[in-house]
């Protein structure tokens, strides 16, 4: 059986939020919470990556979480990412942000049974004329070697280091099967996109 890690990144500055959105409370919970207990319905563990100096975080009781930081402050998601990937104790890790607050479980198993079943290294939801980098899955071994590869080269972003993987896109139409809403791929960044959570 392939075994999956959670990796939840939550080390930005919430600059454009005006205060820690991770701790922003929705419906009754702060918003990492929701992103954890998201991403804990489709996986074995769950890694938080907080800020290289930042605090520790709060985190939902009943849940065992590892918490690791940022390698250097400030270092963008891939730092985050390549922090996670290092300490992921499973095979396919599945990368949300802690500020999408409403994870579909049933949107990330699919990404975790296409990332099992084909012969790929990570897998992302298609939307619009591209794809999103978060959430994903990505095949934990090859990840972490692209991930170092990609800081080493100097790149700071998600992109750059799914572009260098031999990517699968799950089409809109199968994943919005599973959430109509397409509260998934919700995201936020400032206090606004709270108010335009889909179904929220």
């Amino acid at each position: 059986m392939v075994t999956v890690s959670g990796i939840v990144l939550a080390g930005g500055r919430s600059a454009r939020f005006g205060r820690d959105k991770l701790a922003e409370p929705i419906d009754g919970l702060p918003m990492l919470h929701r992103a954890v207990l998201g991403v804990v319905r489709a996986c074995e563990e769950v890694v938080v990556v907080t800020a290289f100096d930042g605090p520790e975080p709060s985190l939902p009781d009943g849940v065992k979480v590892t918490v690791v930081r940022d390698a250097v402050p400030d270092g963008g998601p891939l730092v985050g990412a390549a922090a996670g990937l290092a300490s992921a104790a499973g095979e396919i890790a599945l990368l949300v942000g802690g500020d999408m607050p409403d994870l579909r479980p049933s949107v990330l198993r699919e990404l975790v049974r296409v990332a099992v079943e084909d012969p790929v290294e990570a897998v992302v939801l298609h939307d619009d004329e591209s794809f999103r980098p978060l959430p994903c899955a990505l095949r934990i071994d090859r990840a972490r070697e692209a991930a170092e590869e990609r800081l080493t080269a100097g790149d700071r972003s998600l992109y750059a280091l799914l572009n260098s993987l031999r990517l699968a896109m799950i089409d809109e139409a199968t994943w919005r099967a599973l959430d109509p809403e397409g509260r998934t791929l919700h995201d936020v960044d400032e206090p606004g996109d709270l108010r335009e959570r889909p179904g929220g």
